[in-house]
């Protein structure tokens, strides 16, 4: 299996999961159907999957039109948002797992963008003798160097989601649904100025944003490094708020960050 970065609308990035040999796909977080539309037929693939994290139109807004071309699509997403999500017929909470594409998925619960956020997890795994990393298709929980607004939840929730990621293996590839990476390290270096680290890792995003690349996926090992709303136990960013509290650190954190 394969994932790739279909860019759509403003700045979203579709992930694209694909099983080349069997000629199936999957999809996370459809909000414009035209790119996987363009994808799925270049490659000659059926897509057999659509995966949700969340309720937002532009996570979902593209699933009408994929279901139209592939009916038996199964799609999969929060049993306690299915009243606010396109009809599911895999419906699922946390600590469910399921088969996909030759894959184990792990679903985890990571309440804060929005009340019943979930992400998917797929372990990792050895290929052909090749030890395949854990991916982790986050949506709008965790951004590289940054995360998500707050609309539906709190504070403790959002750092209780990330906590839970961070406890994810270092080498754990993150595949987020916004290219918002150049933003929040620009914030970043604001709140965190003396991180060598992320002053390296700024360097590294502006080579790749001047040769038009993507930034995602990042690694958490990275991000471990880099992010402050994964960082909010450090004294930097401690004194950077004037918050003790890790809590209170990511609300301020959050504040700051307008977007």
């Amino acid at each position: 299996m394969r994932i790739r970065r279909l860019p759509a609308l403003q700045d979203n990035l579709i992930p694209l999961l694909e099983h080349p040999r069997q000629r199936q796909a999957a999809v996370v977080d459809p909000g414009d159907a035209e790119p996987v539309i363009t994808a799925l037929e270049h490659g000659e693939m059926e897509l057999v999957a659509v995966l949700y994290t969340h309720h937002h139109r532009d996570h979902v807004d593209g699933t009408r039109e994929l279901l139209r071309r592939w009916p038996r699509a199964m799609v999969v997403g929060n049993r306690k948002d299915r009243h606010r999500l396109p009809p599911l017929s895999r419906p699922v909470t946390d600590g469910d797992g399921f088969l996909l594409l030759g894959r184990s998925v792990e679903v985890l619960a990571t309440p804060g963008h929005t009340a019943n956020h979930v992400v998917y997890v797929l372990p990792a795994c050895v290929v052909n003798g090749q030890r395949q990393p854990p991916e982790l298709l986050c949506g709008d929980t965790l951004f590289s160097c940054g995360c998500g607004r707050l609309f539906e939840g709190t504070p403790a929730q959002m750092l209780g989601s990330l906590q839970r990621l961070a406890a994810l293996p270092a080498d754990t590839r993150i595949w987020c649904a916004h290219e918002y990476t150049a933003r929040n390290v620009a914030f970043a270096l604001d709140q965190d100025p003396h991180n060598p680290f992320l002053h390296s890792f700024a360097r590294h995003v502006e080579q790749l944003r001047q040769a038009q690349l993507p930034t995602i996926p990042s690694r958490l090992e990275t991000e471990l490094q880099v992010n402050p709303f994964l960082r909010c136990h450090t004294p930097a960013l401690q004194a950077a708020t004037g918050k003790t509290d890790p809590v209170d650190v990511l609300a301020e954190l959050r504040k700051r960050r307008t977007g």
